[in-house]
C-alpha cells in the first residue's frame, strides 16, 4: 500500500507540531511529498529539516484569505490536503470568553471553510483529489466547558459529510477523523483527568491508516469513541445527567 505514497504531494495545514508533525512523518516515510503549512516559520523549517523524504513548508494564517489564496498560488498542484489547524481553549458558558470562543470556531471551523473554498473547485475541475479533515470525538453531542471548541468541531463534522455526499460518486475523495484526546500543547490546557490520552504518533497512526482506507469517517480510539456515538441516542434528560 505504501508504494501508492510515491511520487503524491500532499499539504498538511496546521503540521508545525503535534499530530500534524507526526502525520508529516508517516506520509514522509511512506514516499509523498510533504508540503508543511502553519504560521510559525521556525517550527515548519526545522520540521521539514526533520523529515526524511522530499519536502517543503508554506507559512499560512487560516484567518486570513489574502494568506491562503497566497499560499494556494504557491504550493501548486497538489493530490491530497490535510487540515489539521486547531484552537482551543476550554471554559463554559457561565464563565464565556468571547475572544477565545470566536478564535475557535474561525481557525477550527471558518479556516476550514477558506482553505476548502480556494482548493475544491480545482480538485472537482480536474476531477482527482484527497482532503482529509480533522474533527473530534466532542463532535457528536455538546459537553460542559466546551463552549467554541465543541460548535467548531460539529461543524467541521457536518462539512465533511456534507462534502462526502456531494463528492462521493467523483475523483474527489473526501474523509474525516474524529480523534479523543492527543497529548499537545492544547490539551495541556486541560485540568482535568483524559481517558485514553494518545501520544501524537498513536494518533499519526491512526489517522495515516484511515487514509489508505475507503472508509469516510474514522472515530479513535475505539472503545472510547463508543462512548460519544452511543450519547448521540440517550433522552436529554439522561444524557444531561451522565456528561452534565
Amino acid at each position: 500500500m505504501e508504494n501508492a505514497w510515491h511520487g503524491k504531494r500532499y499539504w498538511l495545514i496546521g503540521a508545525s507540531a503535534g499530530l500534524g508533525e507526526a502525520l508529516a512523518h508517516k506520509l514522509s516515510q511512506a514516499g509523498a511529498t510533504v508540503i508543511v503549512s502553519a504560521r510559525s516559520e521556525d517550527k515548519l523549517a526545522a520540521l521539514v529539516d526533520s523529515l526524511p523524504g522530499k519536502a517543503s513548508y508554506q507559512t499560512i494564517d487560516v484567518q486570513d484569505i489574502d494568506s491562503i489564496r497566497d499560499a494556494v498560488k504557491t504550493v501548486g498542484d497538489i493530490d491530497g490536503i490535510v487540515y489539521l489547524a486547531g484552537a482551543y481553549w476550554p471554559f463554559g458558558a457561565k464563565a464565556w470568553e468571547a475572544d477565545h470562543a470566536t478564535t475557535m470556531i474561525d481557525v477550527n471551523l471558518t479556516g476550514l471553510v477558506r482553505v476548502m473554498g480556494e482548493v475544491v473547485p480545482e480538485m472537482v475541475r480536474k476531477d482527482a483529489g484527497h482532503i482529509v479533515i480533522t474533527s473530534s470525538l466532542t463532535a457528536f453531542r455538546g459537553l460542559p466547558r466546551s463552549i467554541g471548541y465543541t460548535a467548531s468541531k460539529a461543524g467541521t463534522m457536518s462539512l465533511a459529510e456534507c462534502m462526502h455526499a456531494d463528492l462521493r460518486k467523483t475523483g474527489v475523495r473526501v474523509q474525516v477523523v474524529n480523534p479523543g484526546f492527543i497529548k499537545t500543547q492544547l490539551t495541556d490546557k486541560n485540568d482535568f483527568k483524559m481517558p485514553f490520552l494518545m501520544e501524537p504518533e498513536e494518533a499519526a497512526q491512526e489517522v495515516f491508516d484511515h487514509m489508505n482506507s475507503d472508509g469516510f469517517k474514522k472515530s479513535f480510539p475505539f472503545a472510547f469513541s463508543l462512548l460519544f456515538r452511543l450519547a448521540q441516542f440517550l433522552p436529554d434528560s439522561v444524557y444531561y445527567r451522565i456528561f452534565g
